[in-house]
């Protein structure tokens, strides 16, 4: 299941979407009434304050949770009505994970991290190489291959998960605070890395964070607050 991205240059849909967690017998409302839509090839931040739902947002964007009720459309497929088996098929054929820190395996050296969501794939060993070198090569890596989590610096790291996210060629990408736990400097090179992926690739990125730097990098901010939608403002280029 992929993406039909010549349908509609409206590439995320979101109608209604209500996100309600349980904490024991108390229901404890996230988000309330999210209507927002997504461009094919933007490049967006969420921001708000802590506890304004932005990270929530993003999850069921990334089909990682499901809303409470309301509609999720994301290339002309509802994934909150996906079964679980089918959602985890859609997100390992469409979406691409950066997360603050980096979620690698520390076991693994860094050609064998990238290559994670390749073994859910028919691709061929030599086919998954020729994909994770390309990945690496893209993030500036390729000389770090063989070294592991402990051996690289938190950029290097970040910019290993950022490869893993490439490596599929998913047409979403989402980012929870993918600069949260980097210097200024490792931050800018993370950065310039994302403006790269949305600019030449033409990549639809959704990213959450708090520094308002890091969101101005994006062509759309929309900031949420205790479960609501503020307003959103849009920039035509970067």
């Amino acid at each position: 299941m992929s993406f039909d991205s010549a349908s509609s240059p409206t590439l995320i849909s979101v109608r209604g979407v209500n996100k309600t967690y349980q904490r024991g017998n108390q229901p404890v409302p996230v988000l309330l009434g999210i209507d927002l839509d997504i461009a094919l090839g933007d490049y967006v931040s969420l921001m708000g304050p802590s506890g304004s739902g932005k990270s929530t947002l993003l999850n069921l964007i990334a089909g990682i949770d499901k809303p409470t009720a309301g509609r999720l459309l994301i290339g002309g497929v509802d994934i909150a009505a996906l079964p679980e088996n089918d959602l985890a098929a859609w997100r390992a054929a469409n979406v691409g994970f950066i997360f603050q820190f980096y979620n690698l395996m520390p076991v693994l050296d860094a050609f064998e991290n990238v290559e994670l969501p390749l073994l859910l794939t028919t691709l061929s060993r030599a086919q998954r190489r020729e994909h994770v070198e390309t990945a690496l090569a893209m993030v500036g890596l390729a000389d770090r291959m063989d070294h592991h989590p402990n051996e690289l610096s938190g950029g290097q790291q970040q910019r290993v998960a950022i490869a893993r996210a490439l490596v599929t060629d998913p047409t979403l990408i989402v980012a929870d605070e993918p600069t949260g736990d980097l210097d200024r400097q490792s931050a800018d090179d993370v950065l310039n890395l994302l403006d790269r992926l949305n600019g030449e690739l033409g990549k639809t990125i959704v990213m959450v964070t708090h520094d308002p730097k890091c969101a101005a990098r994006a062509r759309t901010r929309i900031h949420l607050e205790k479960g609501l939608l503020l307003g959103s403002d849009n920039e035509a280029a970067h």
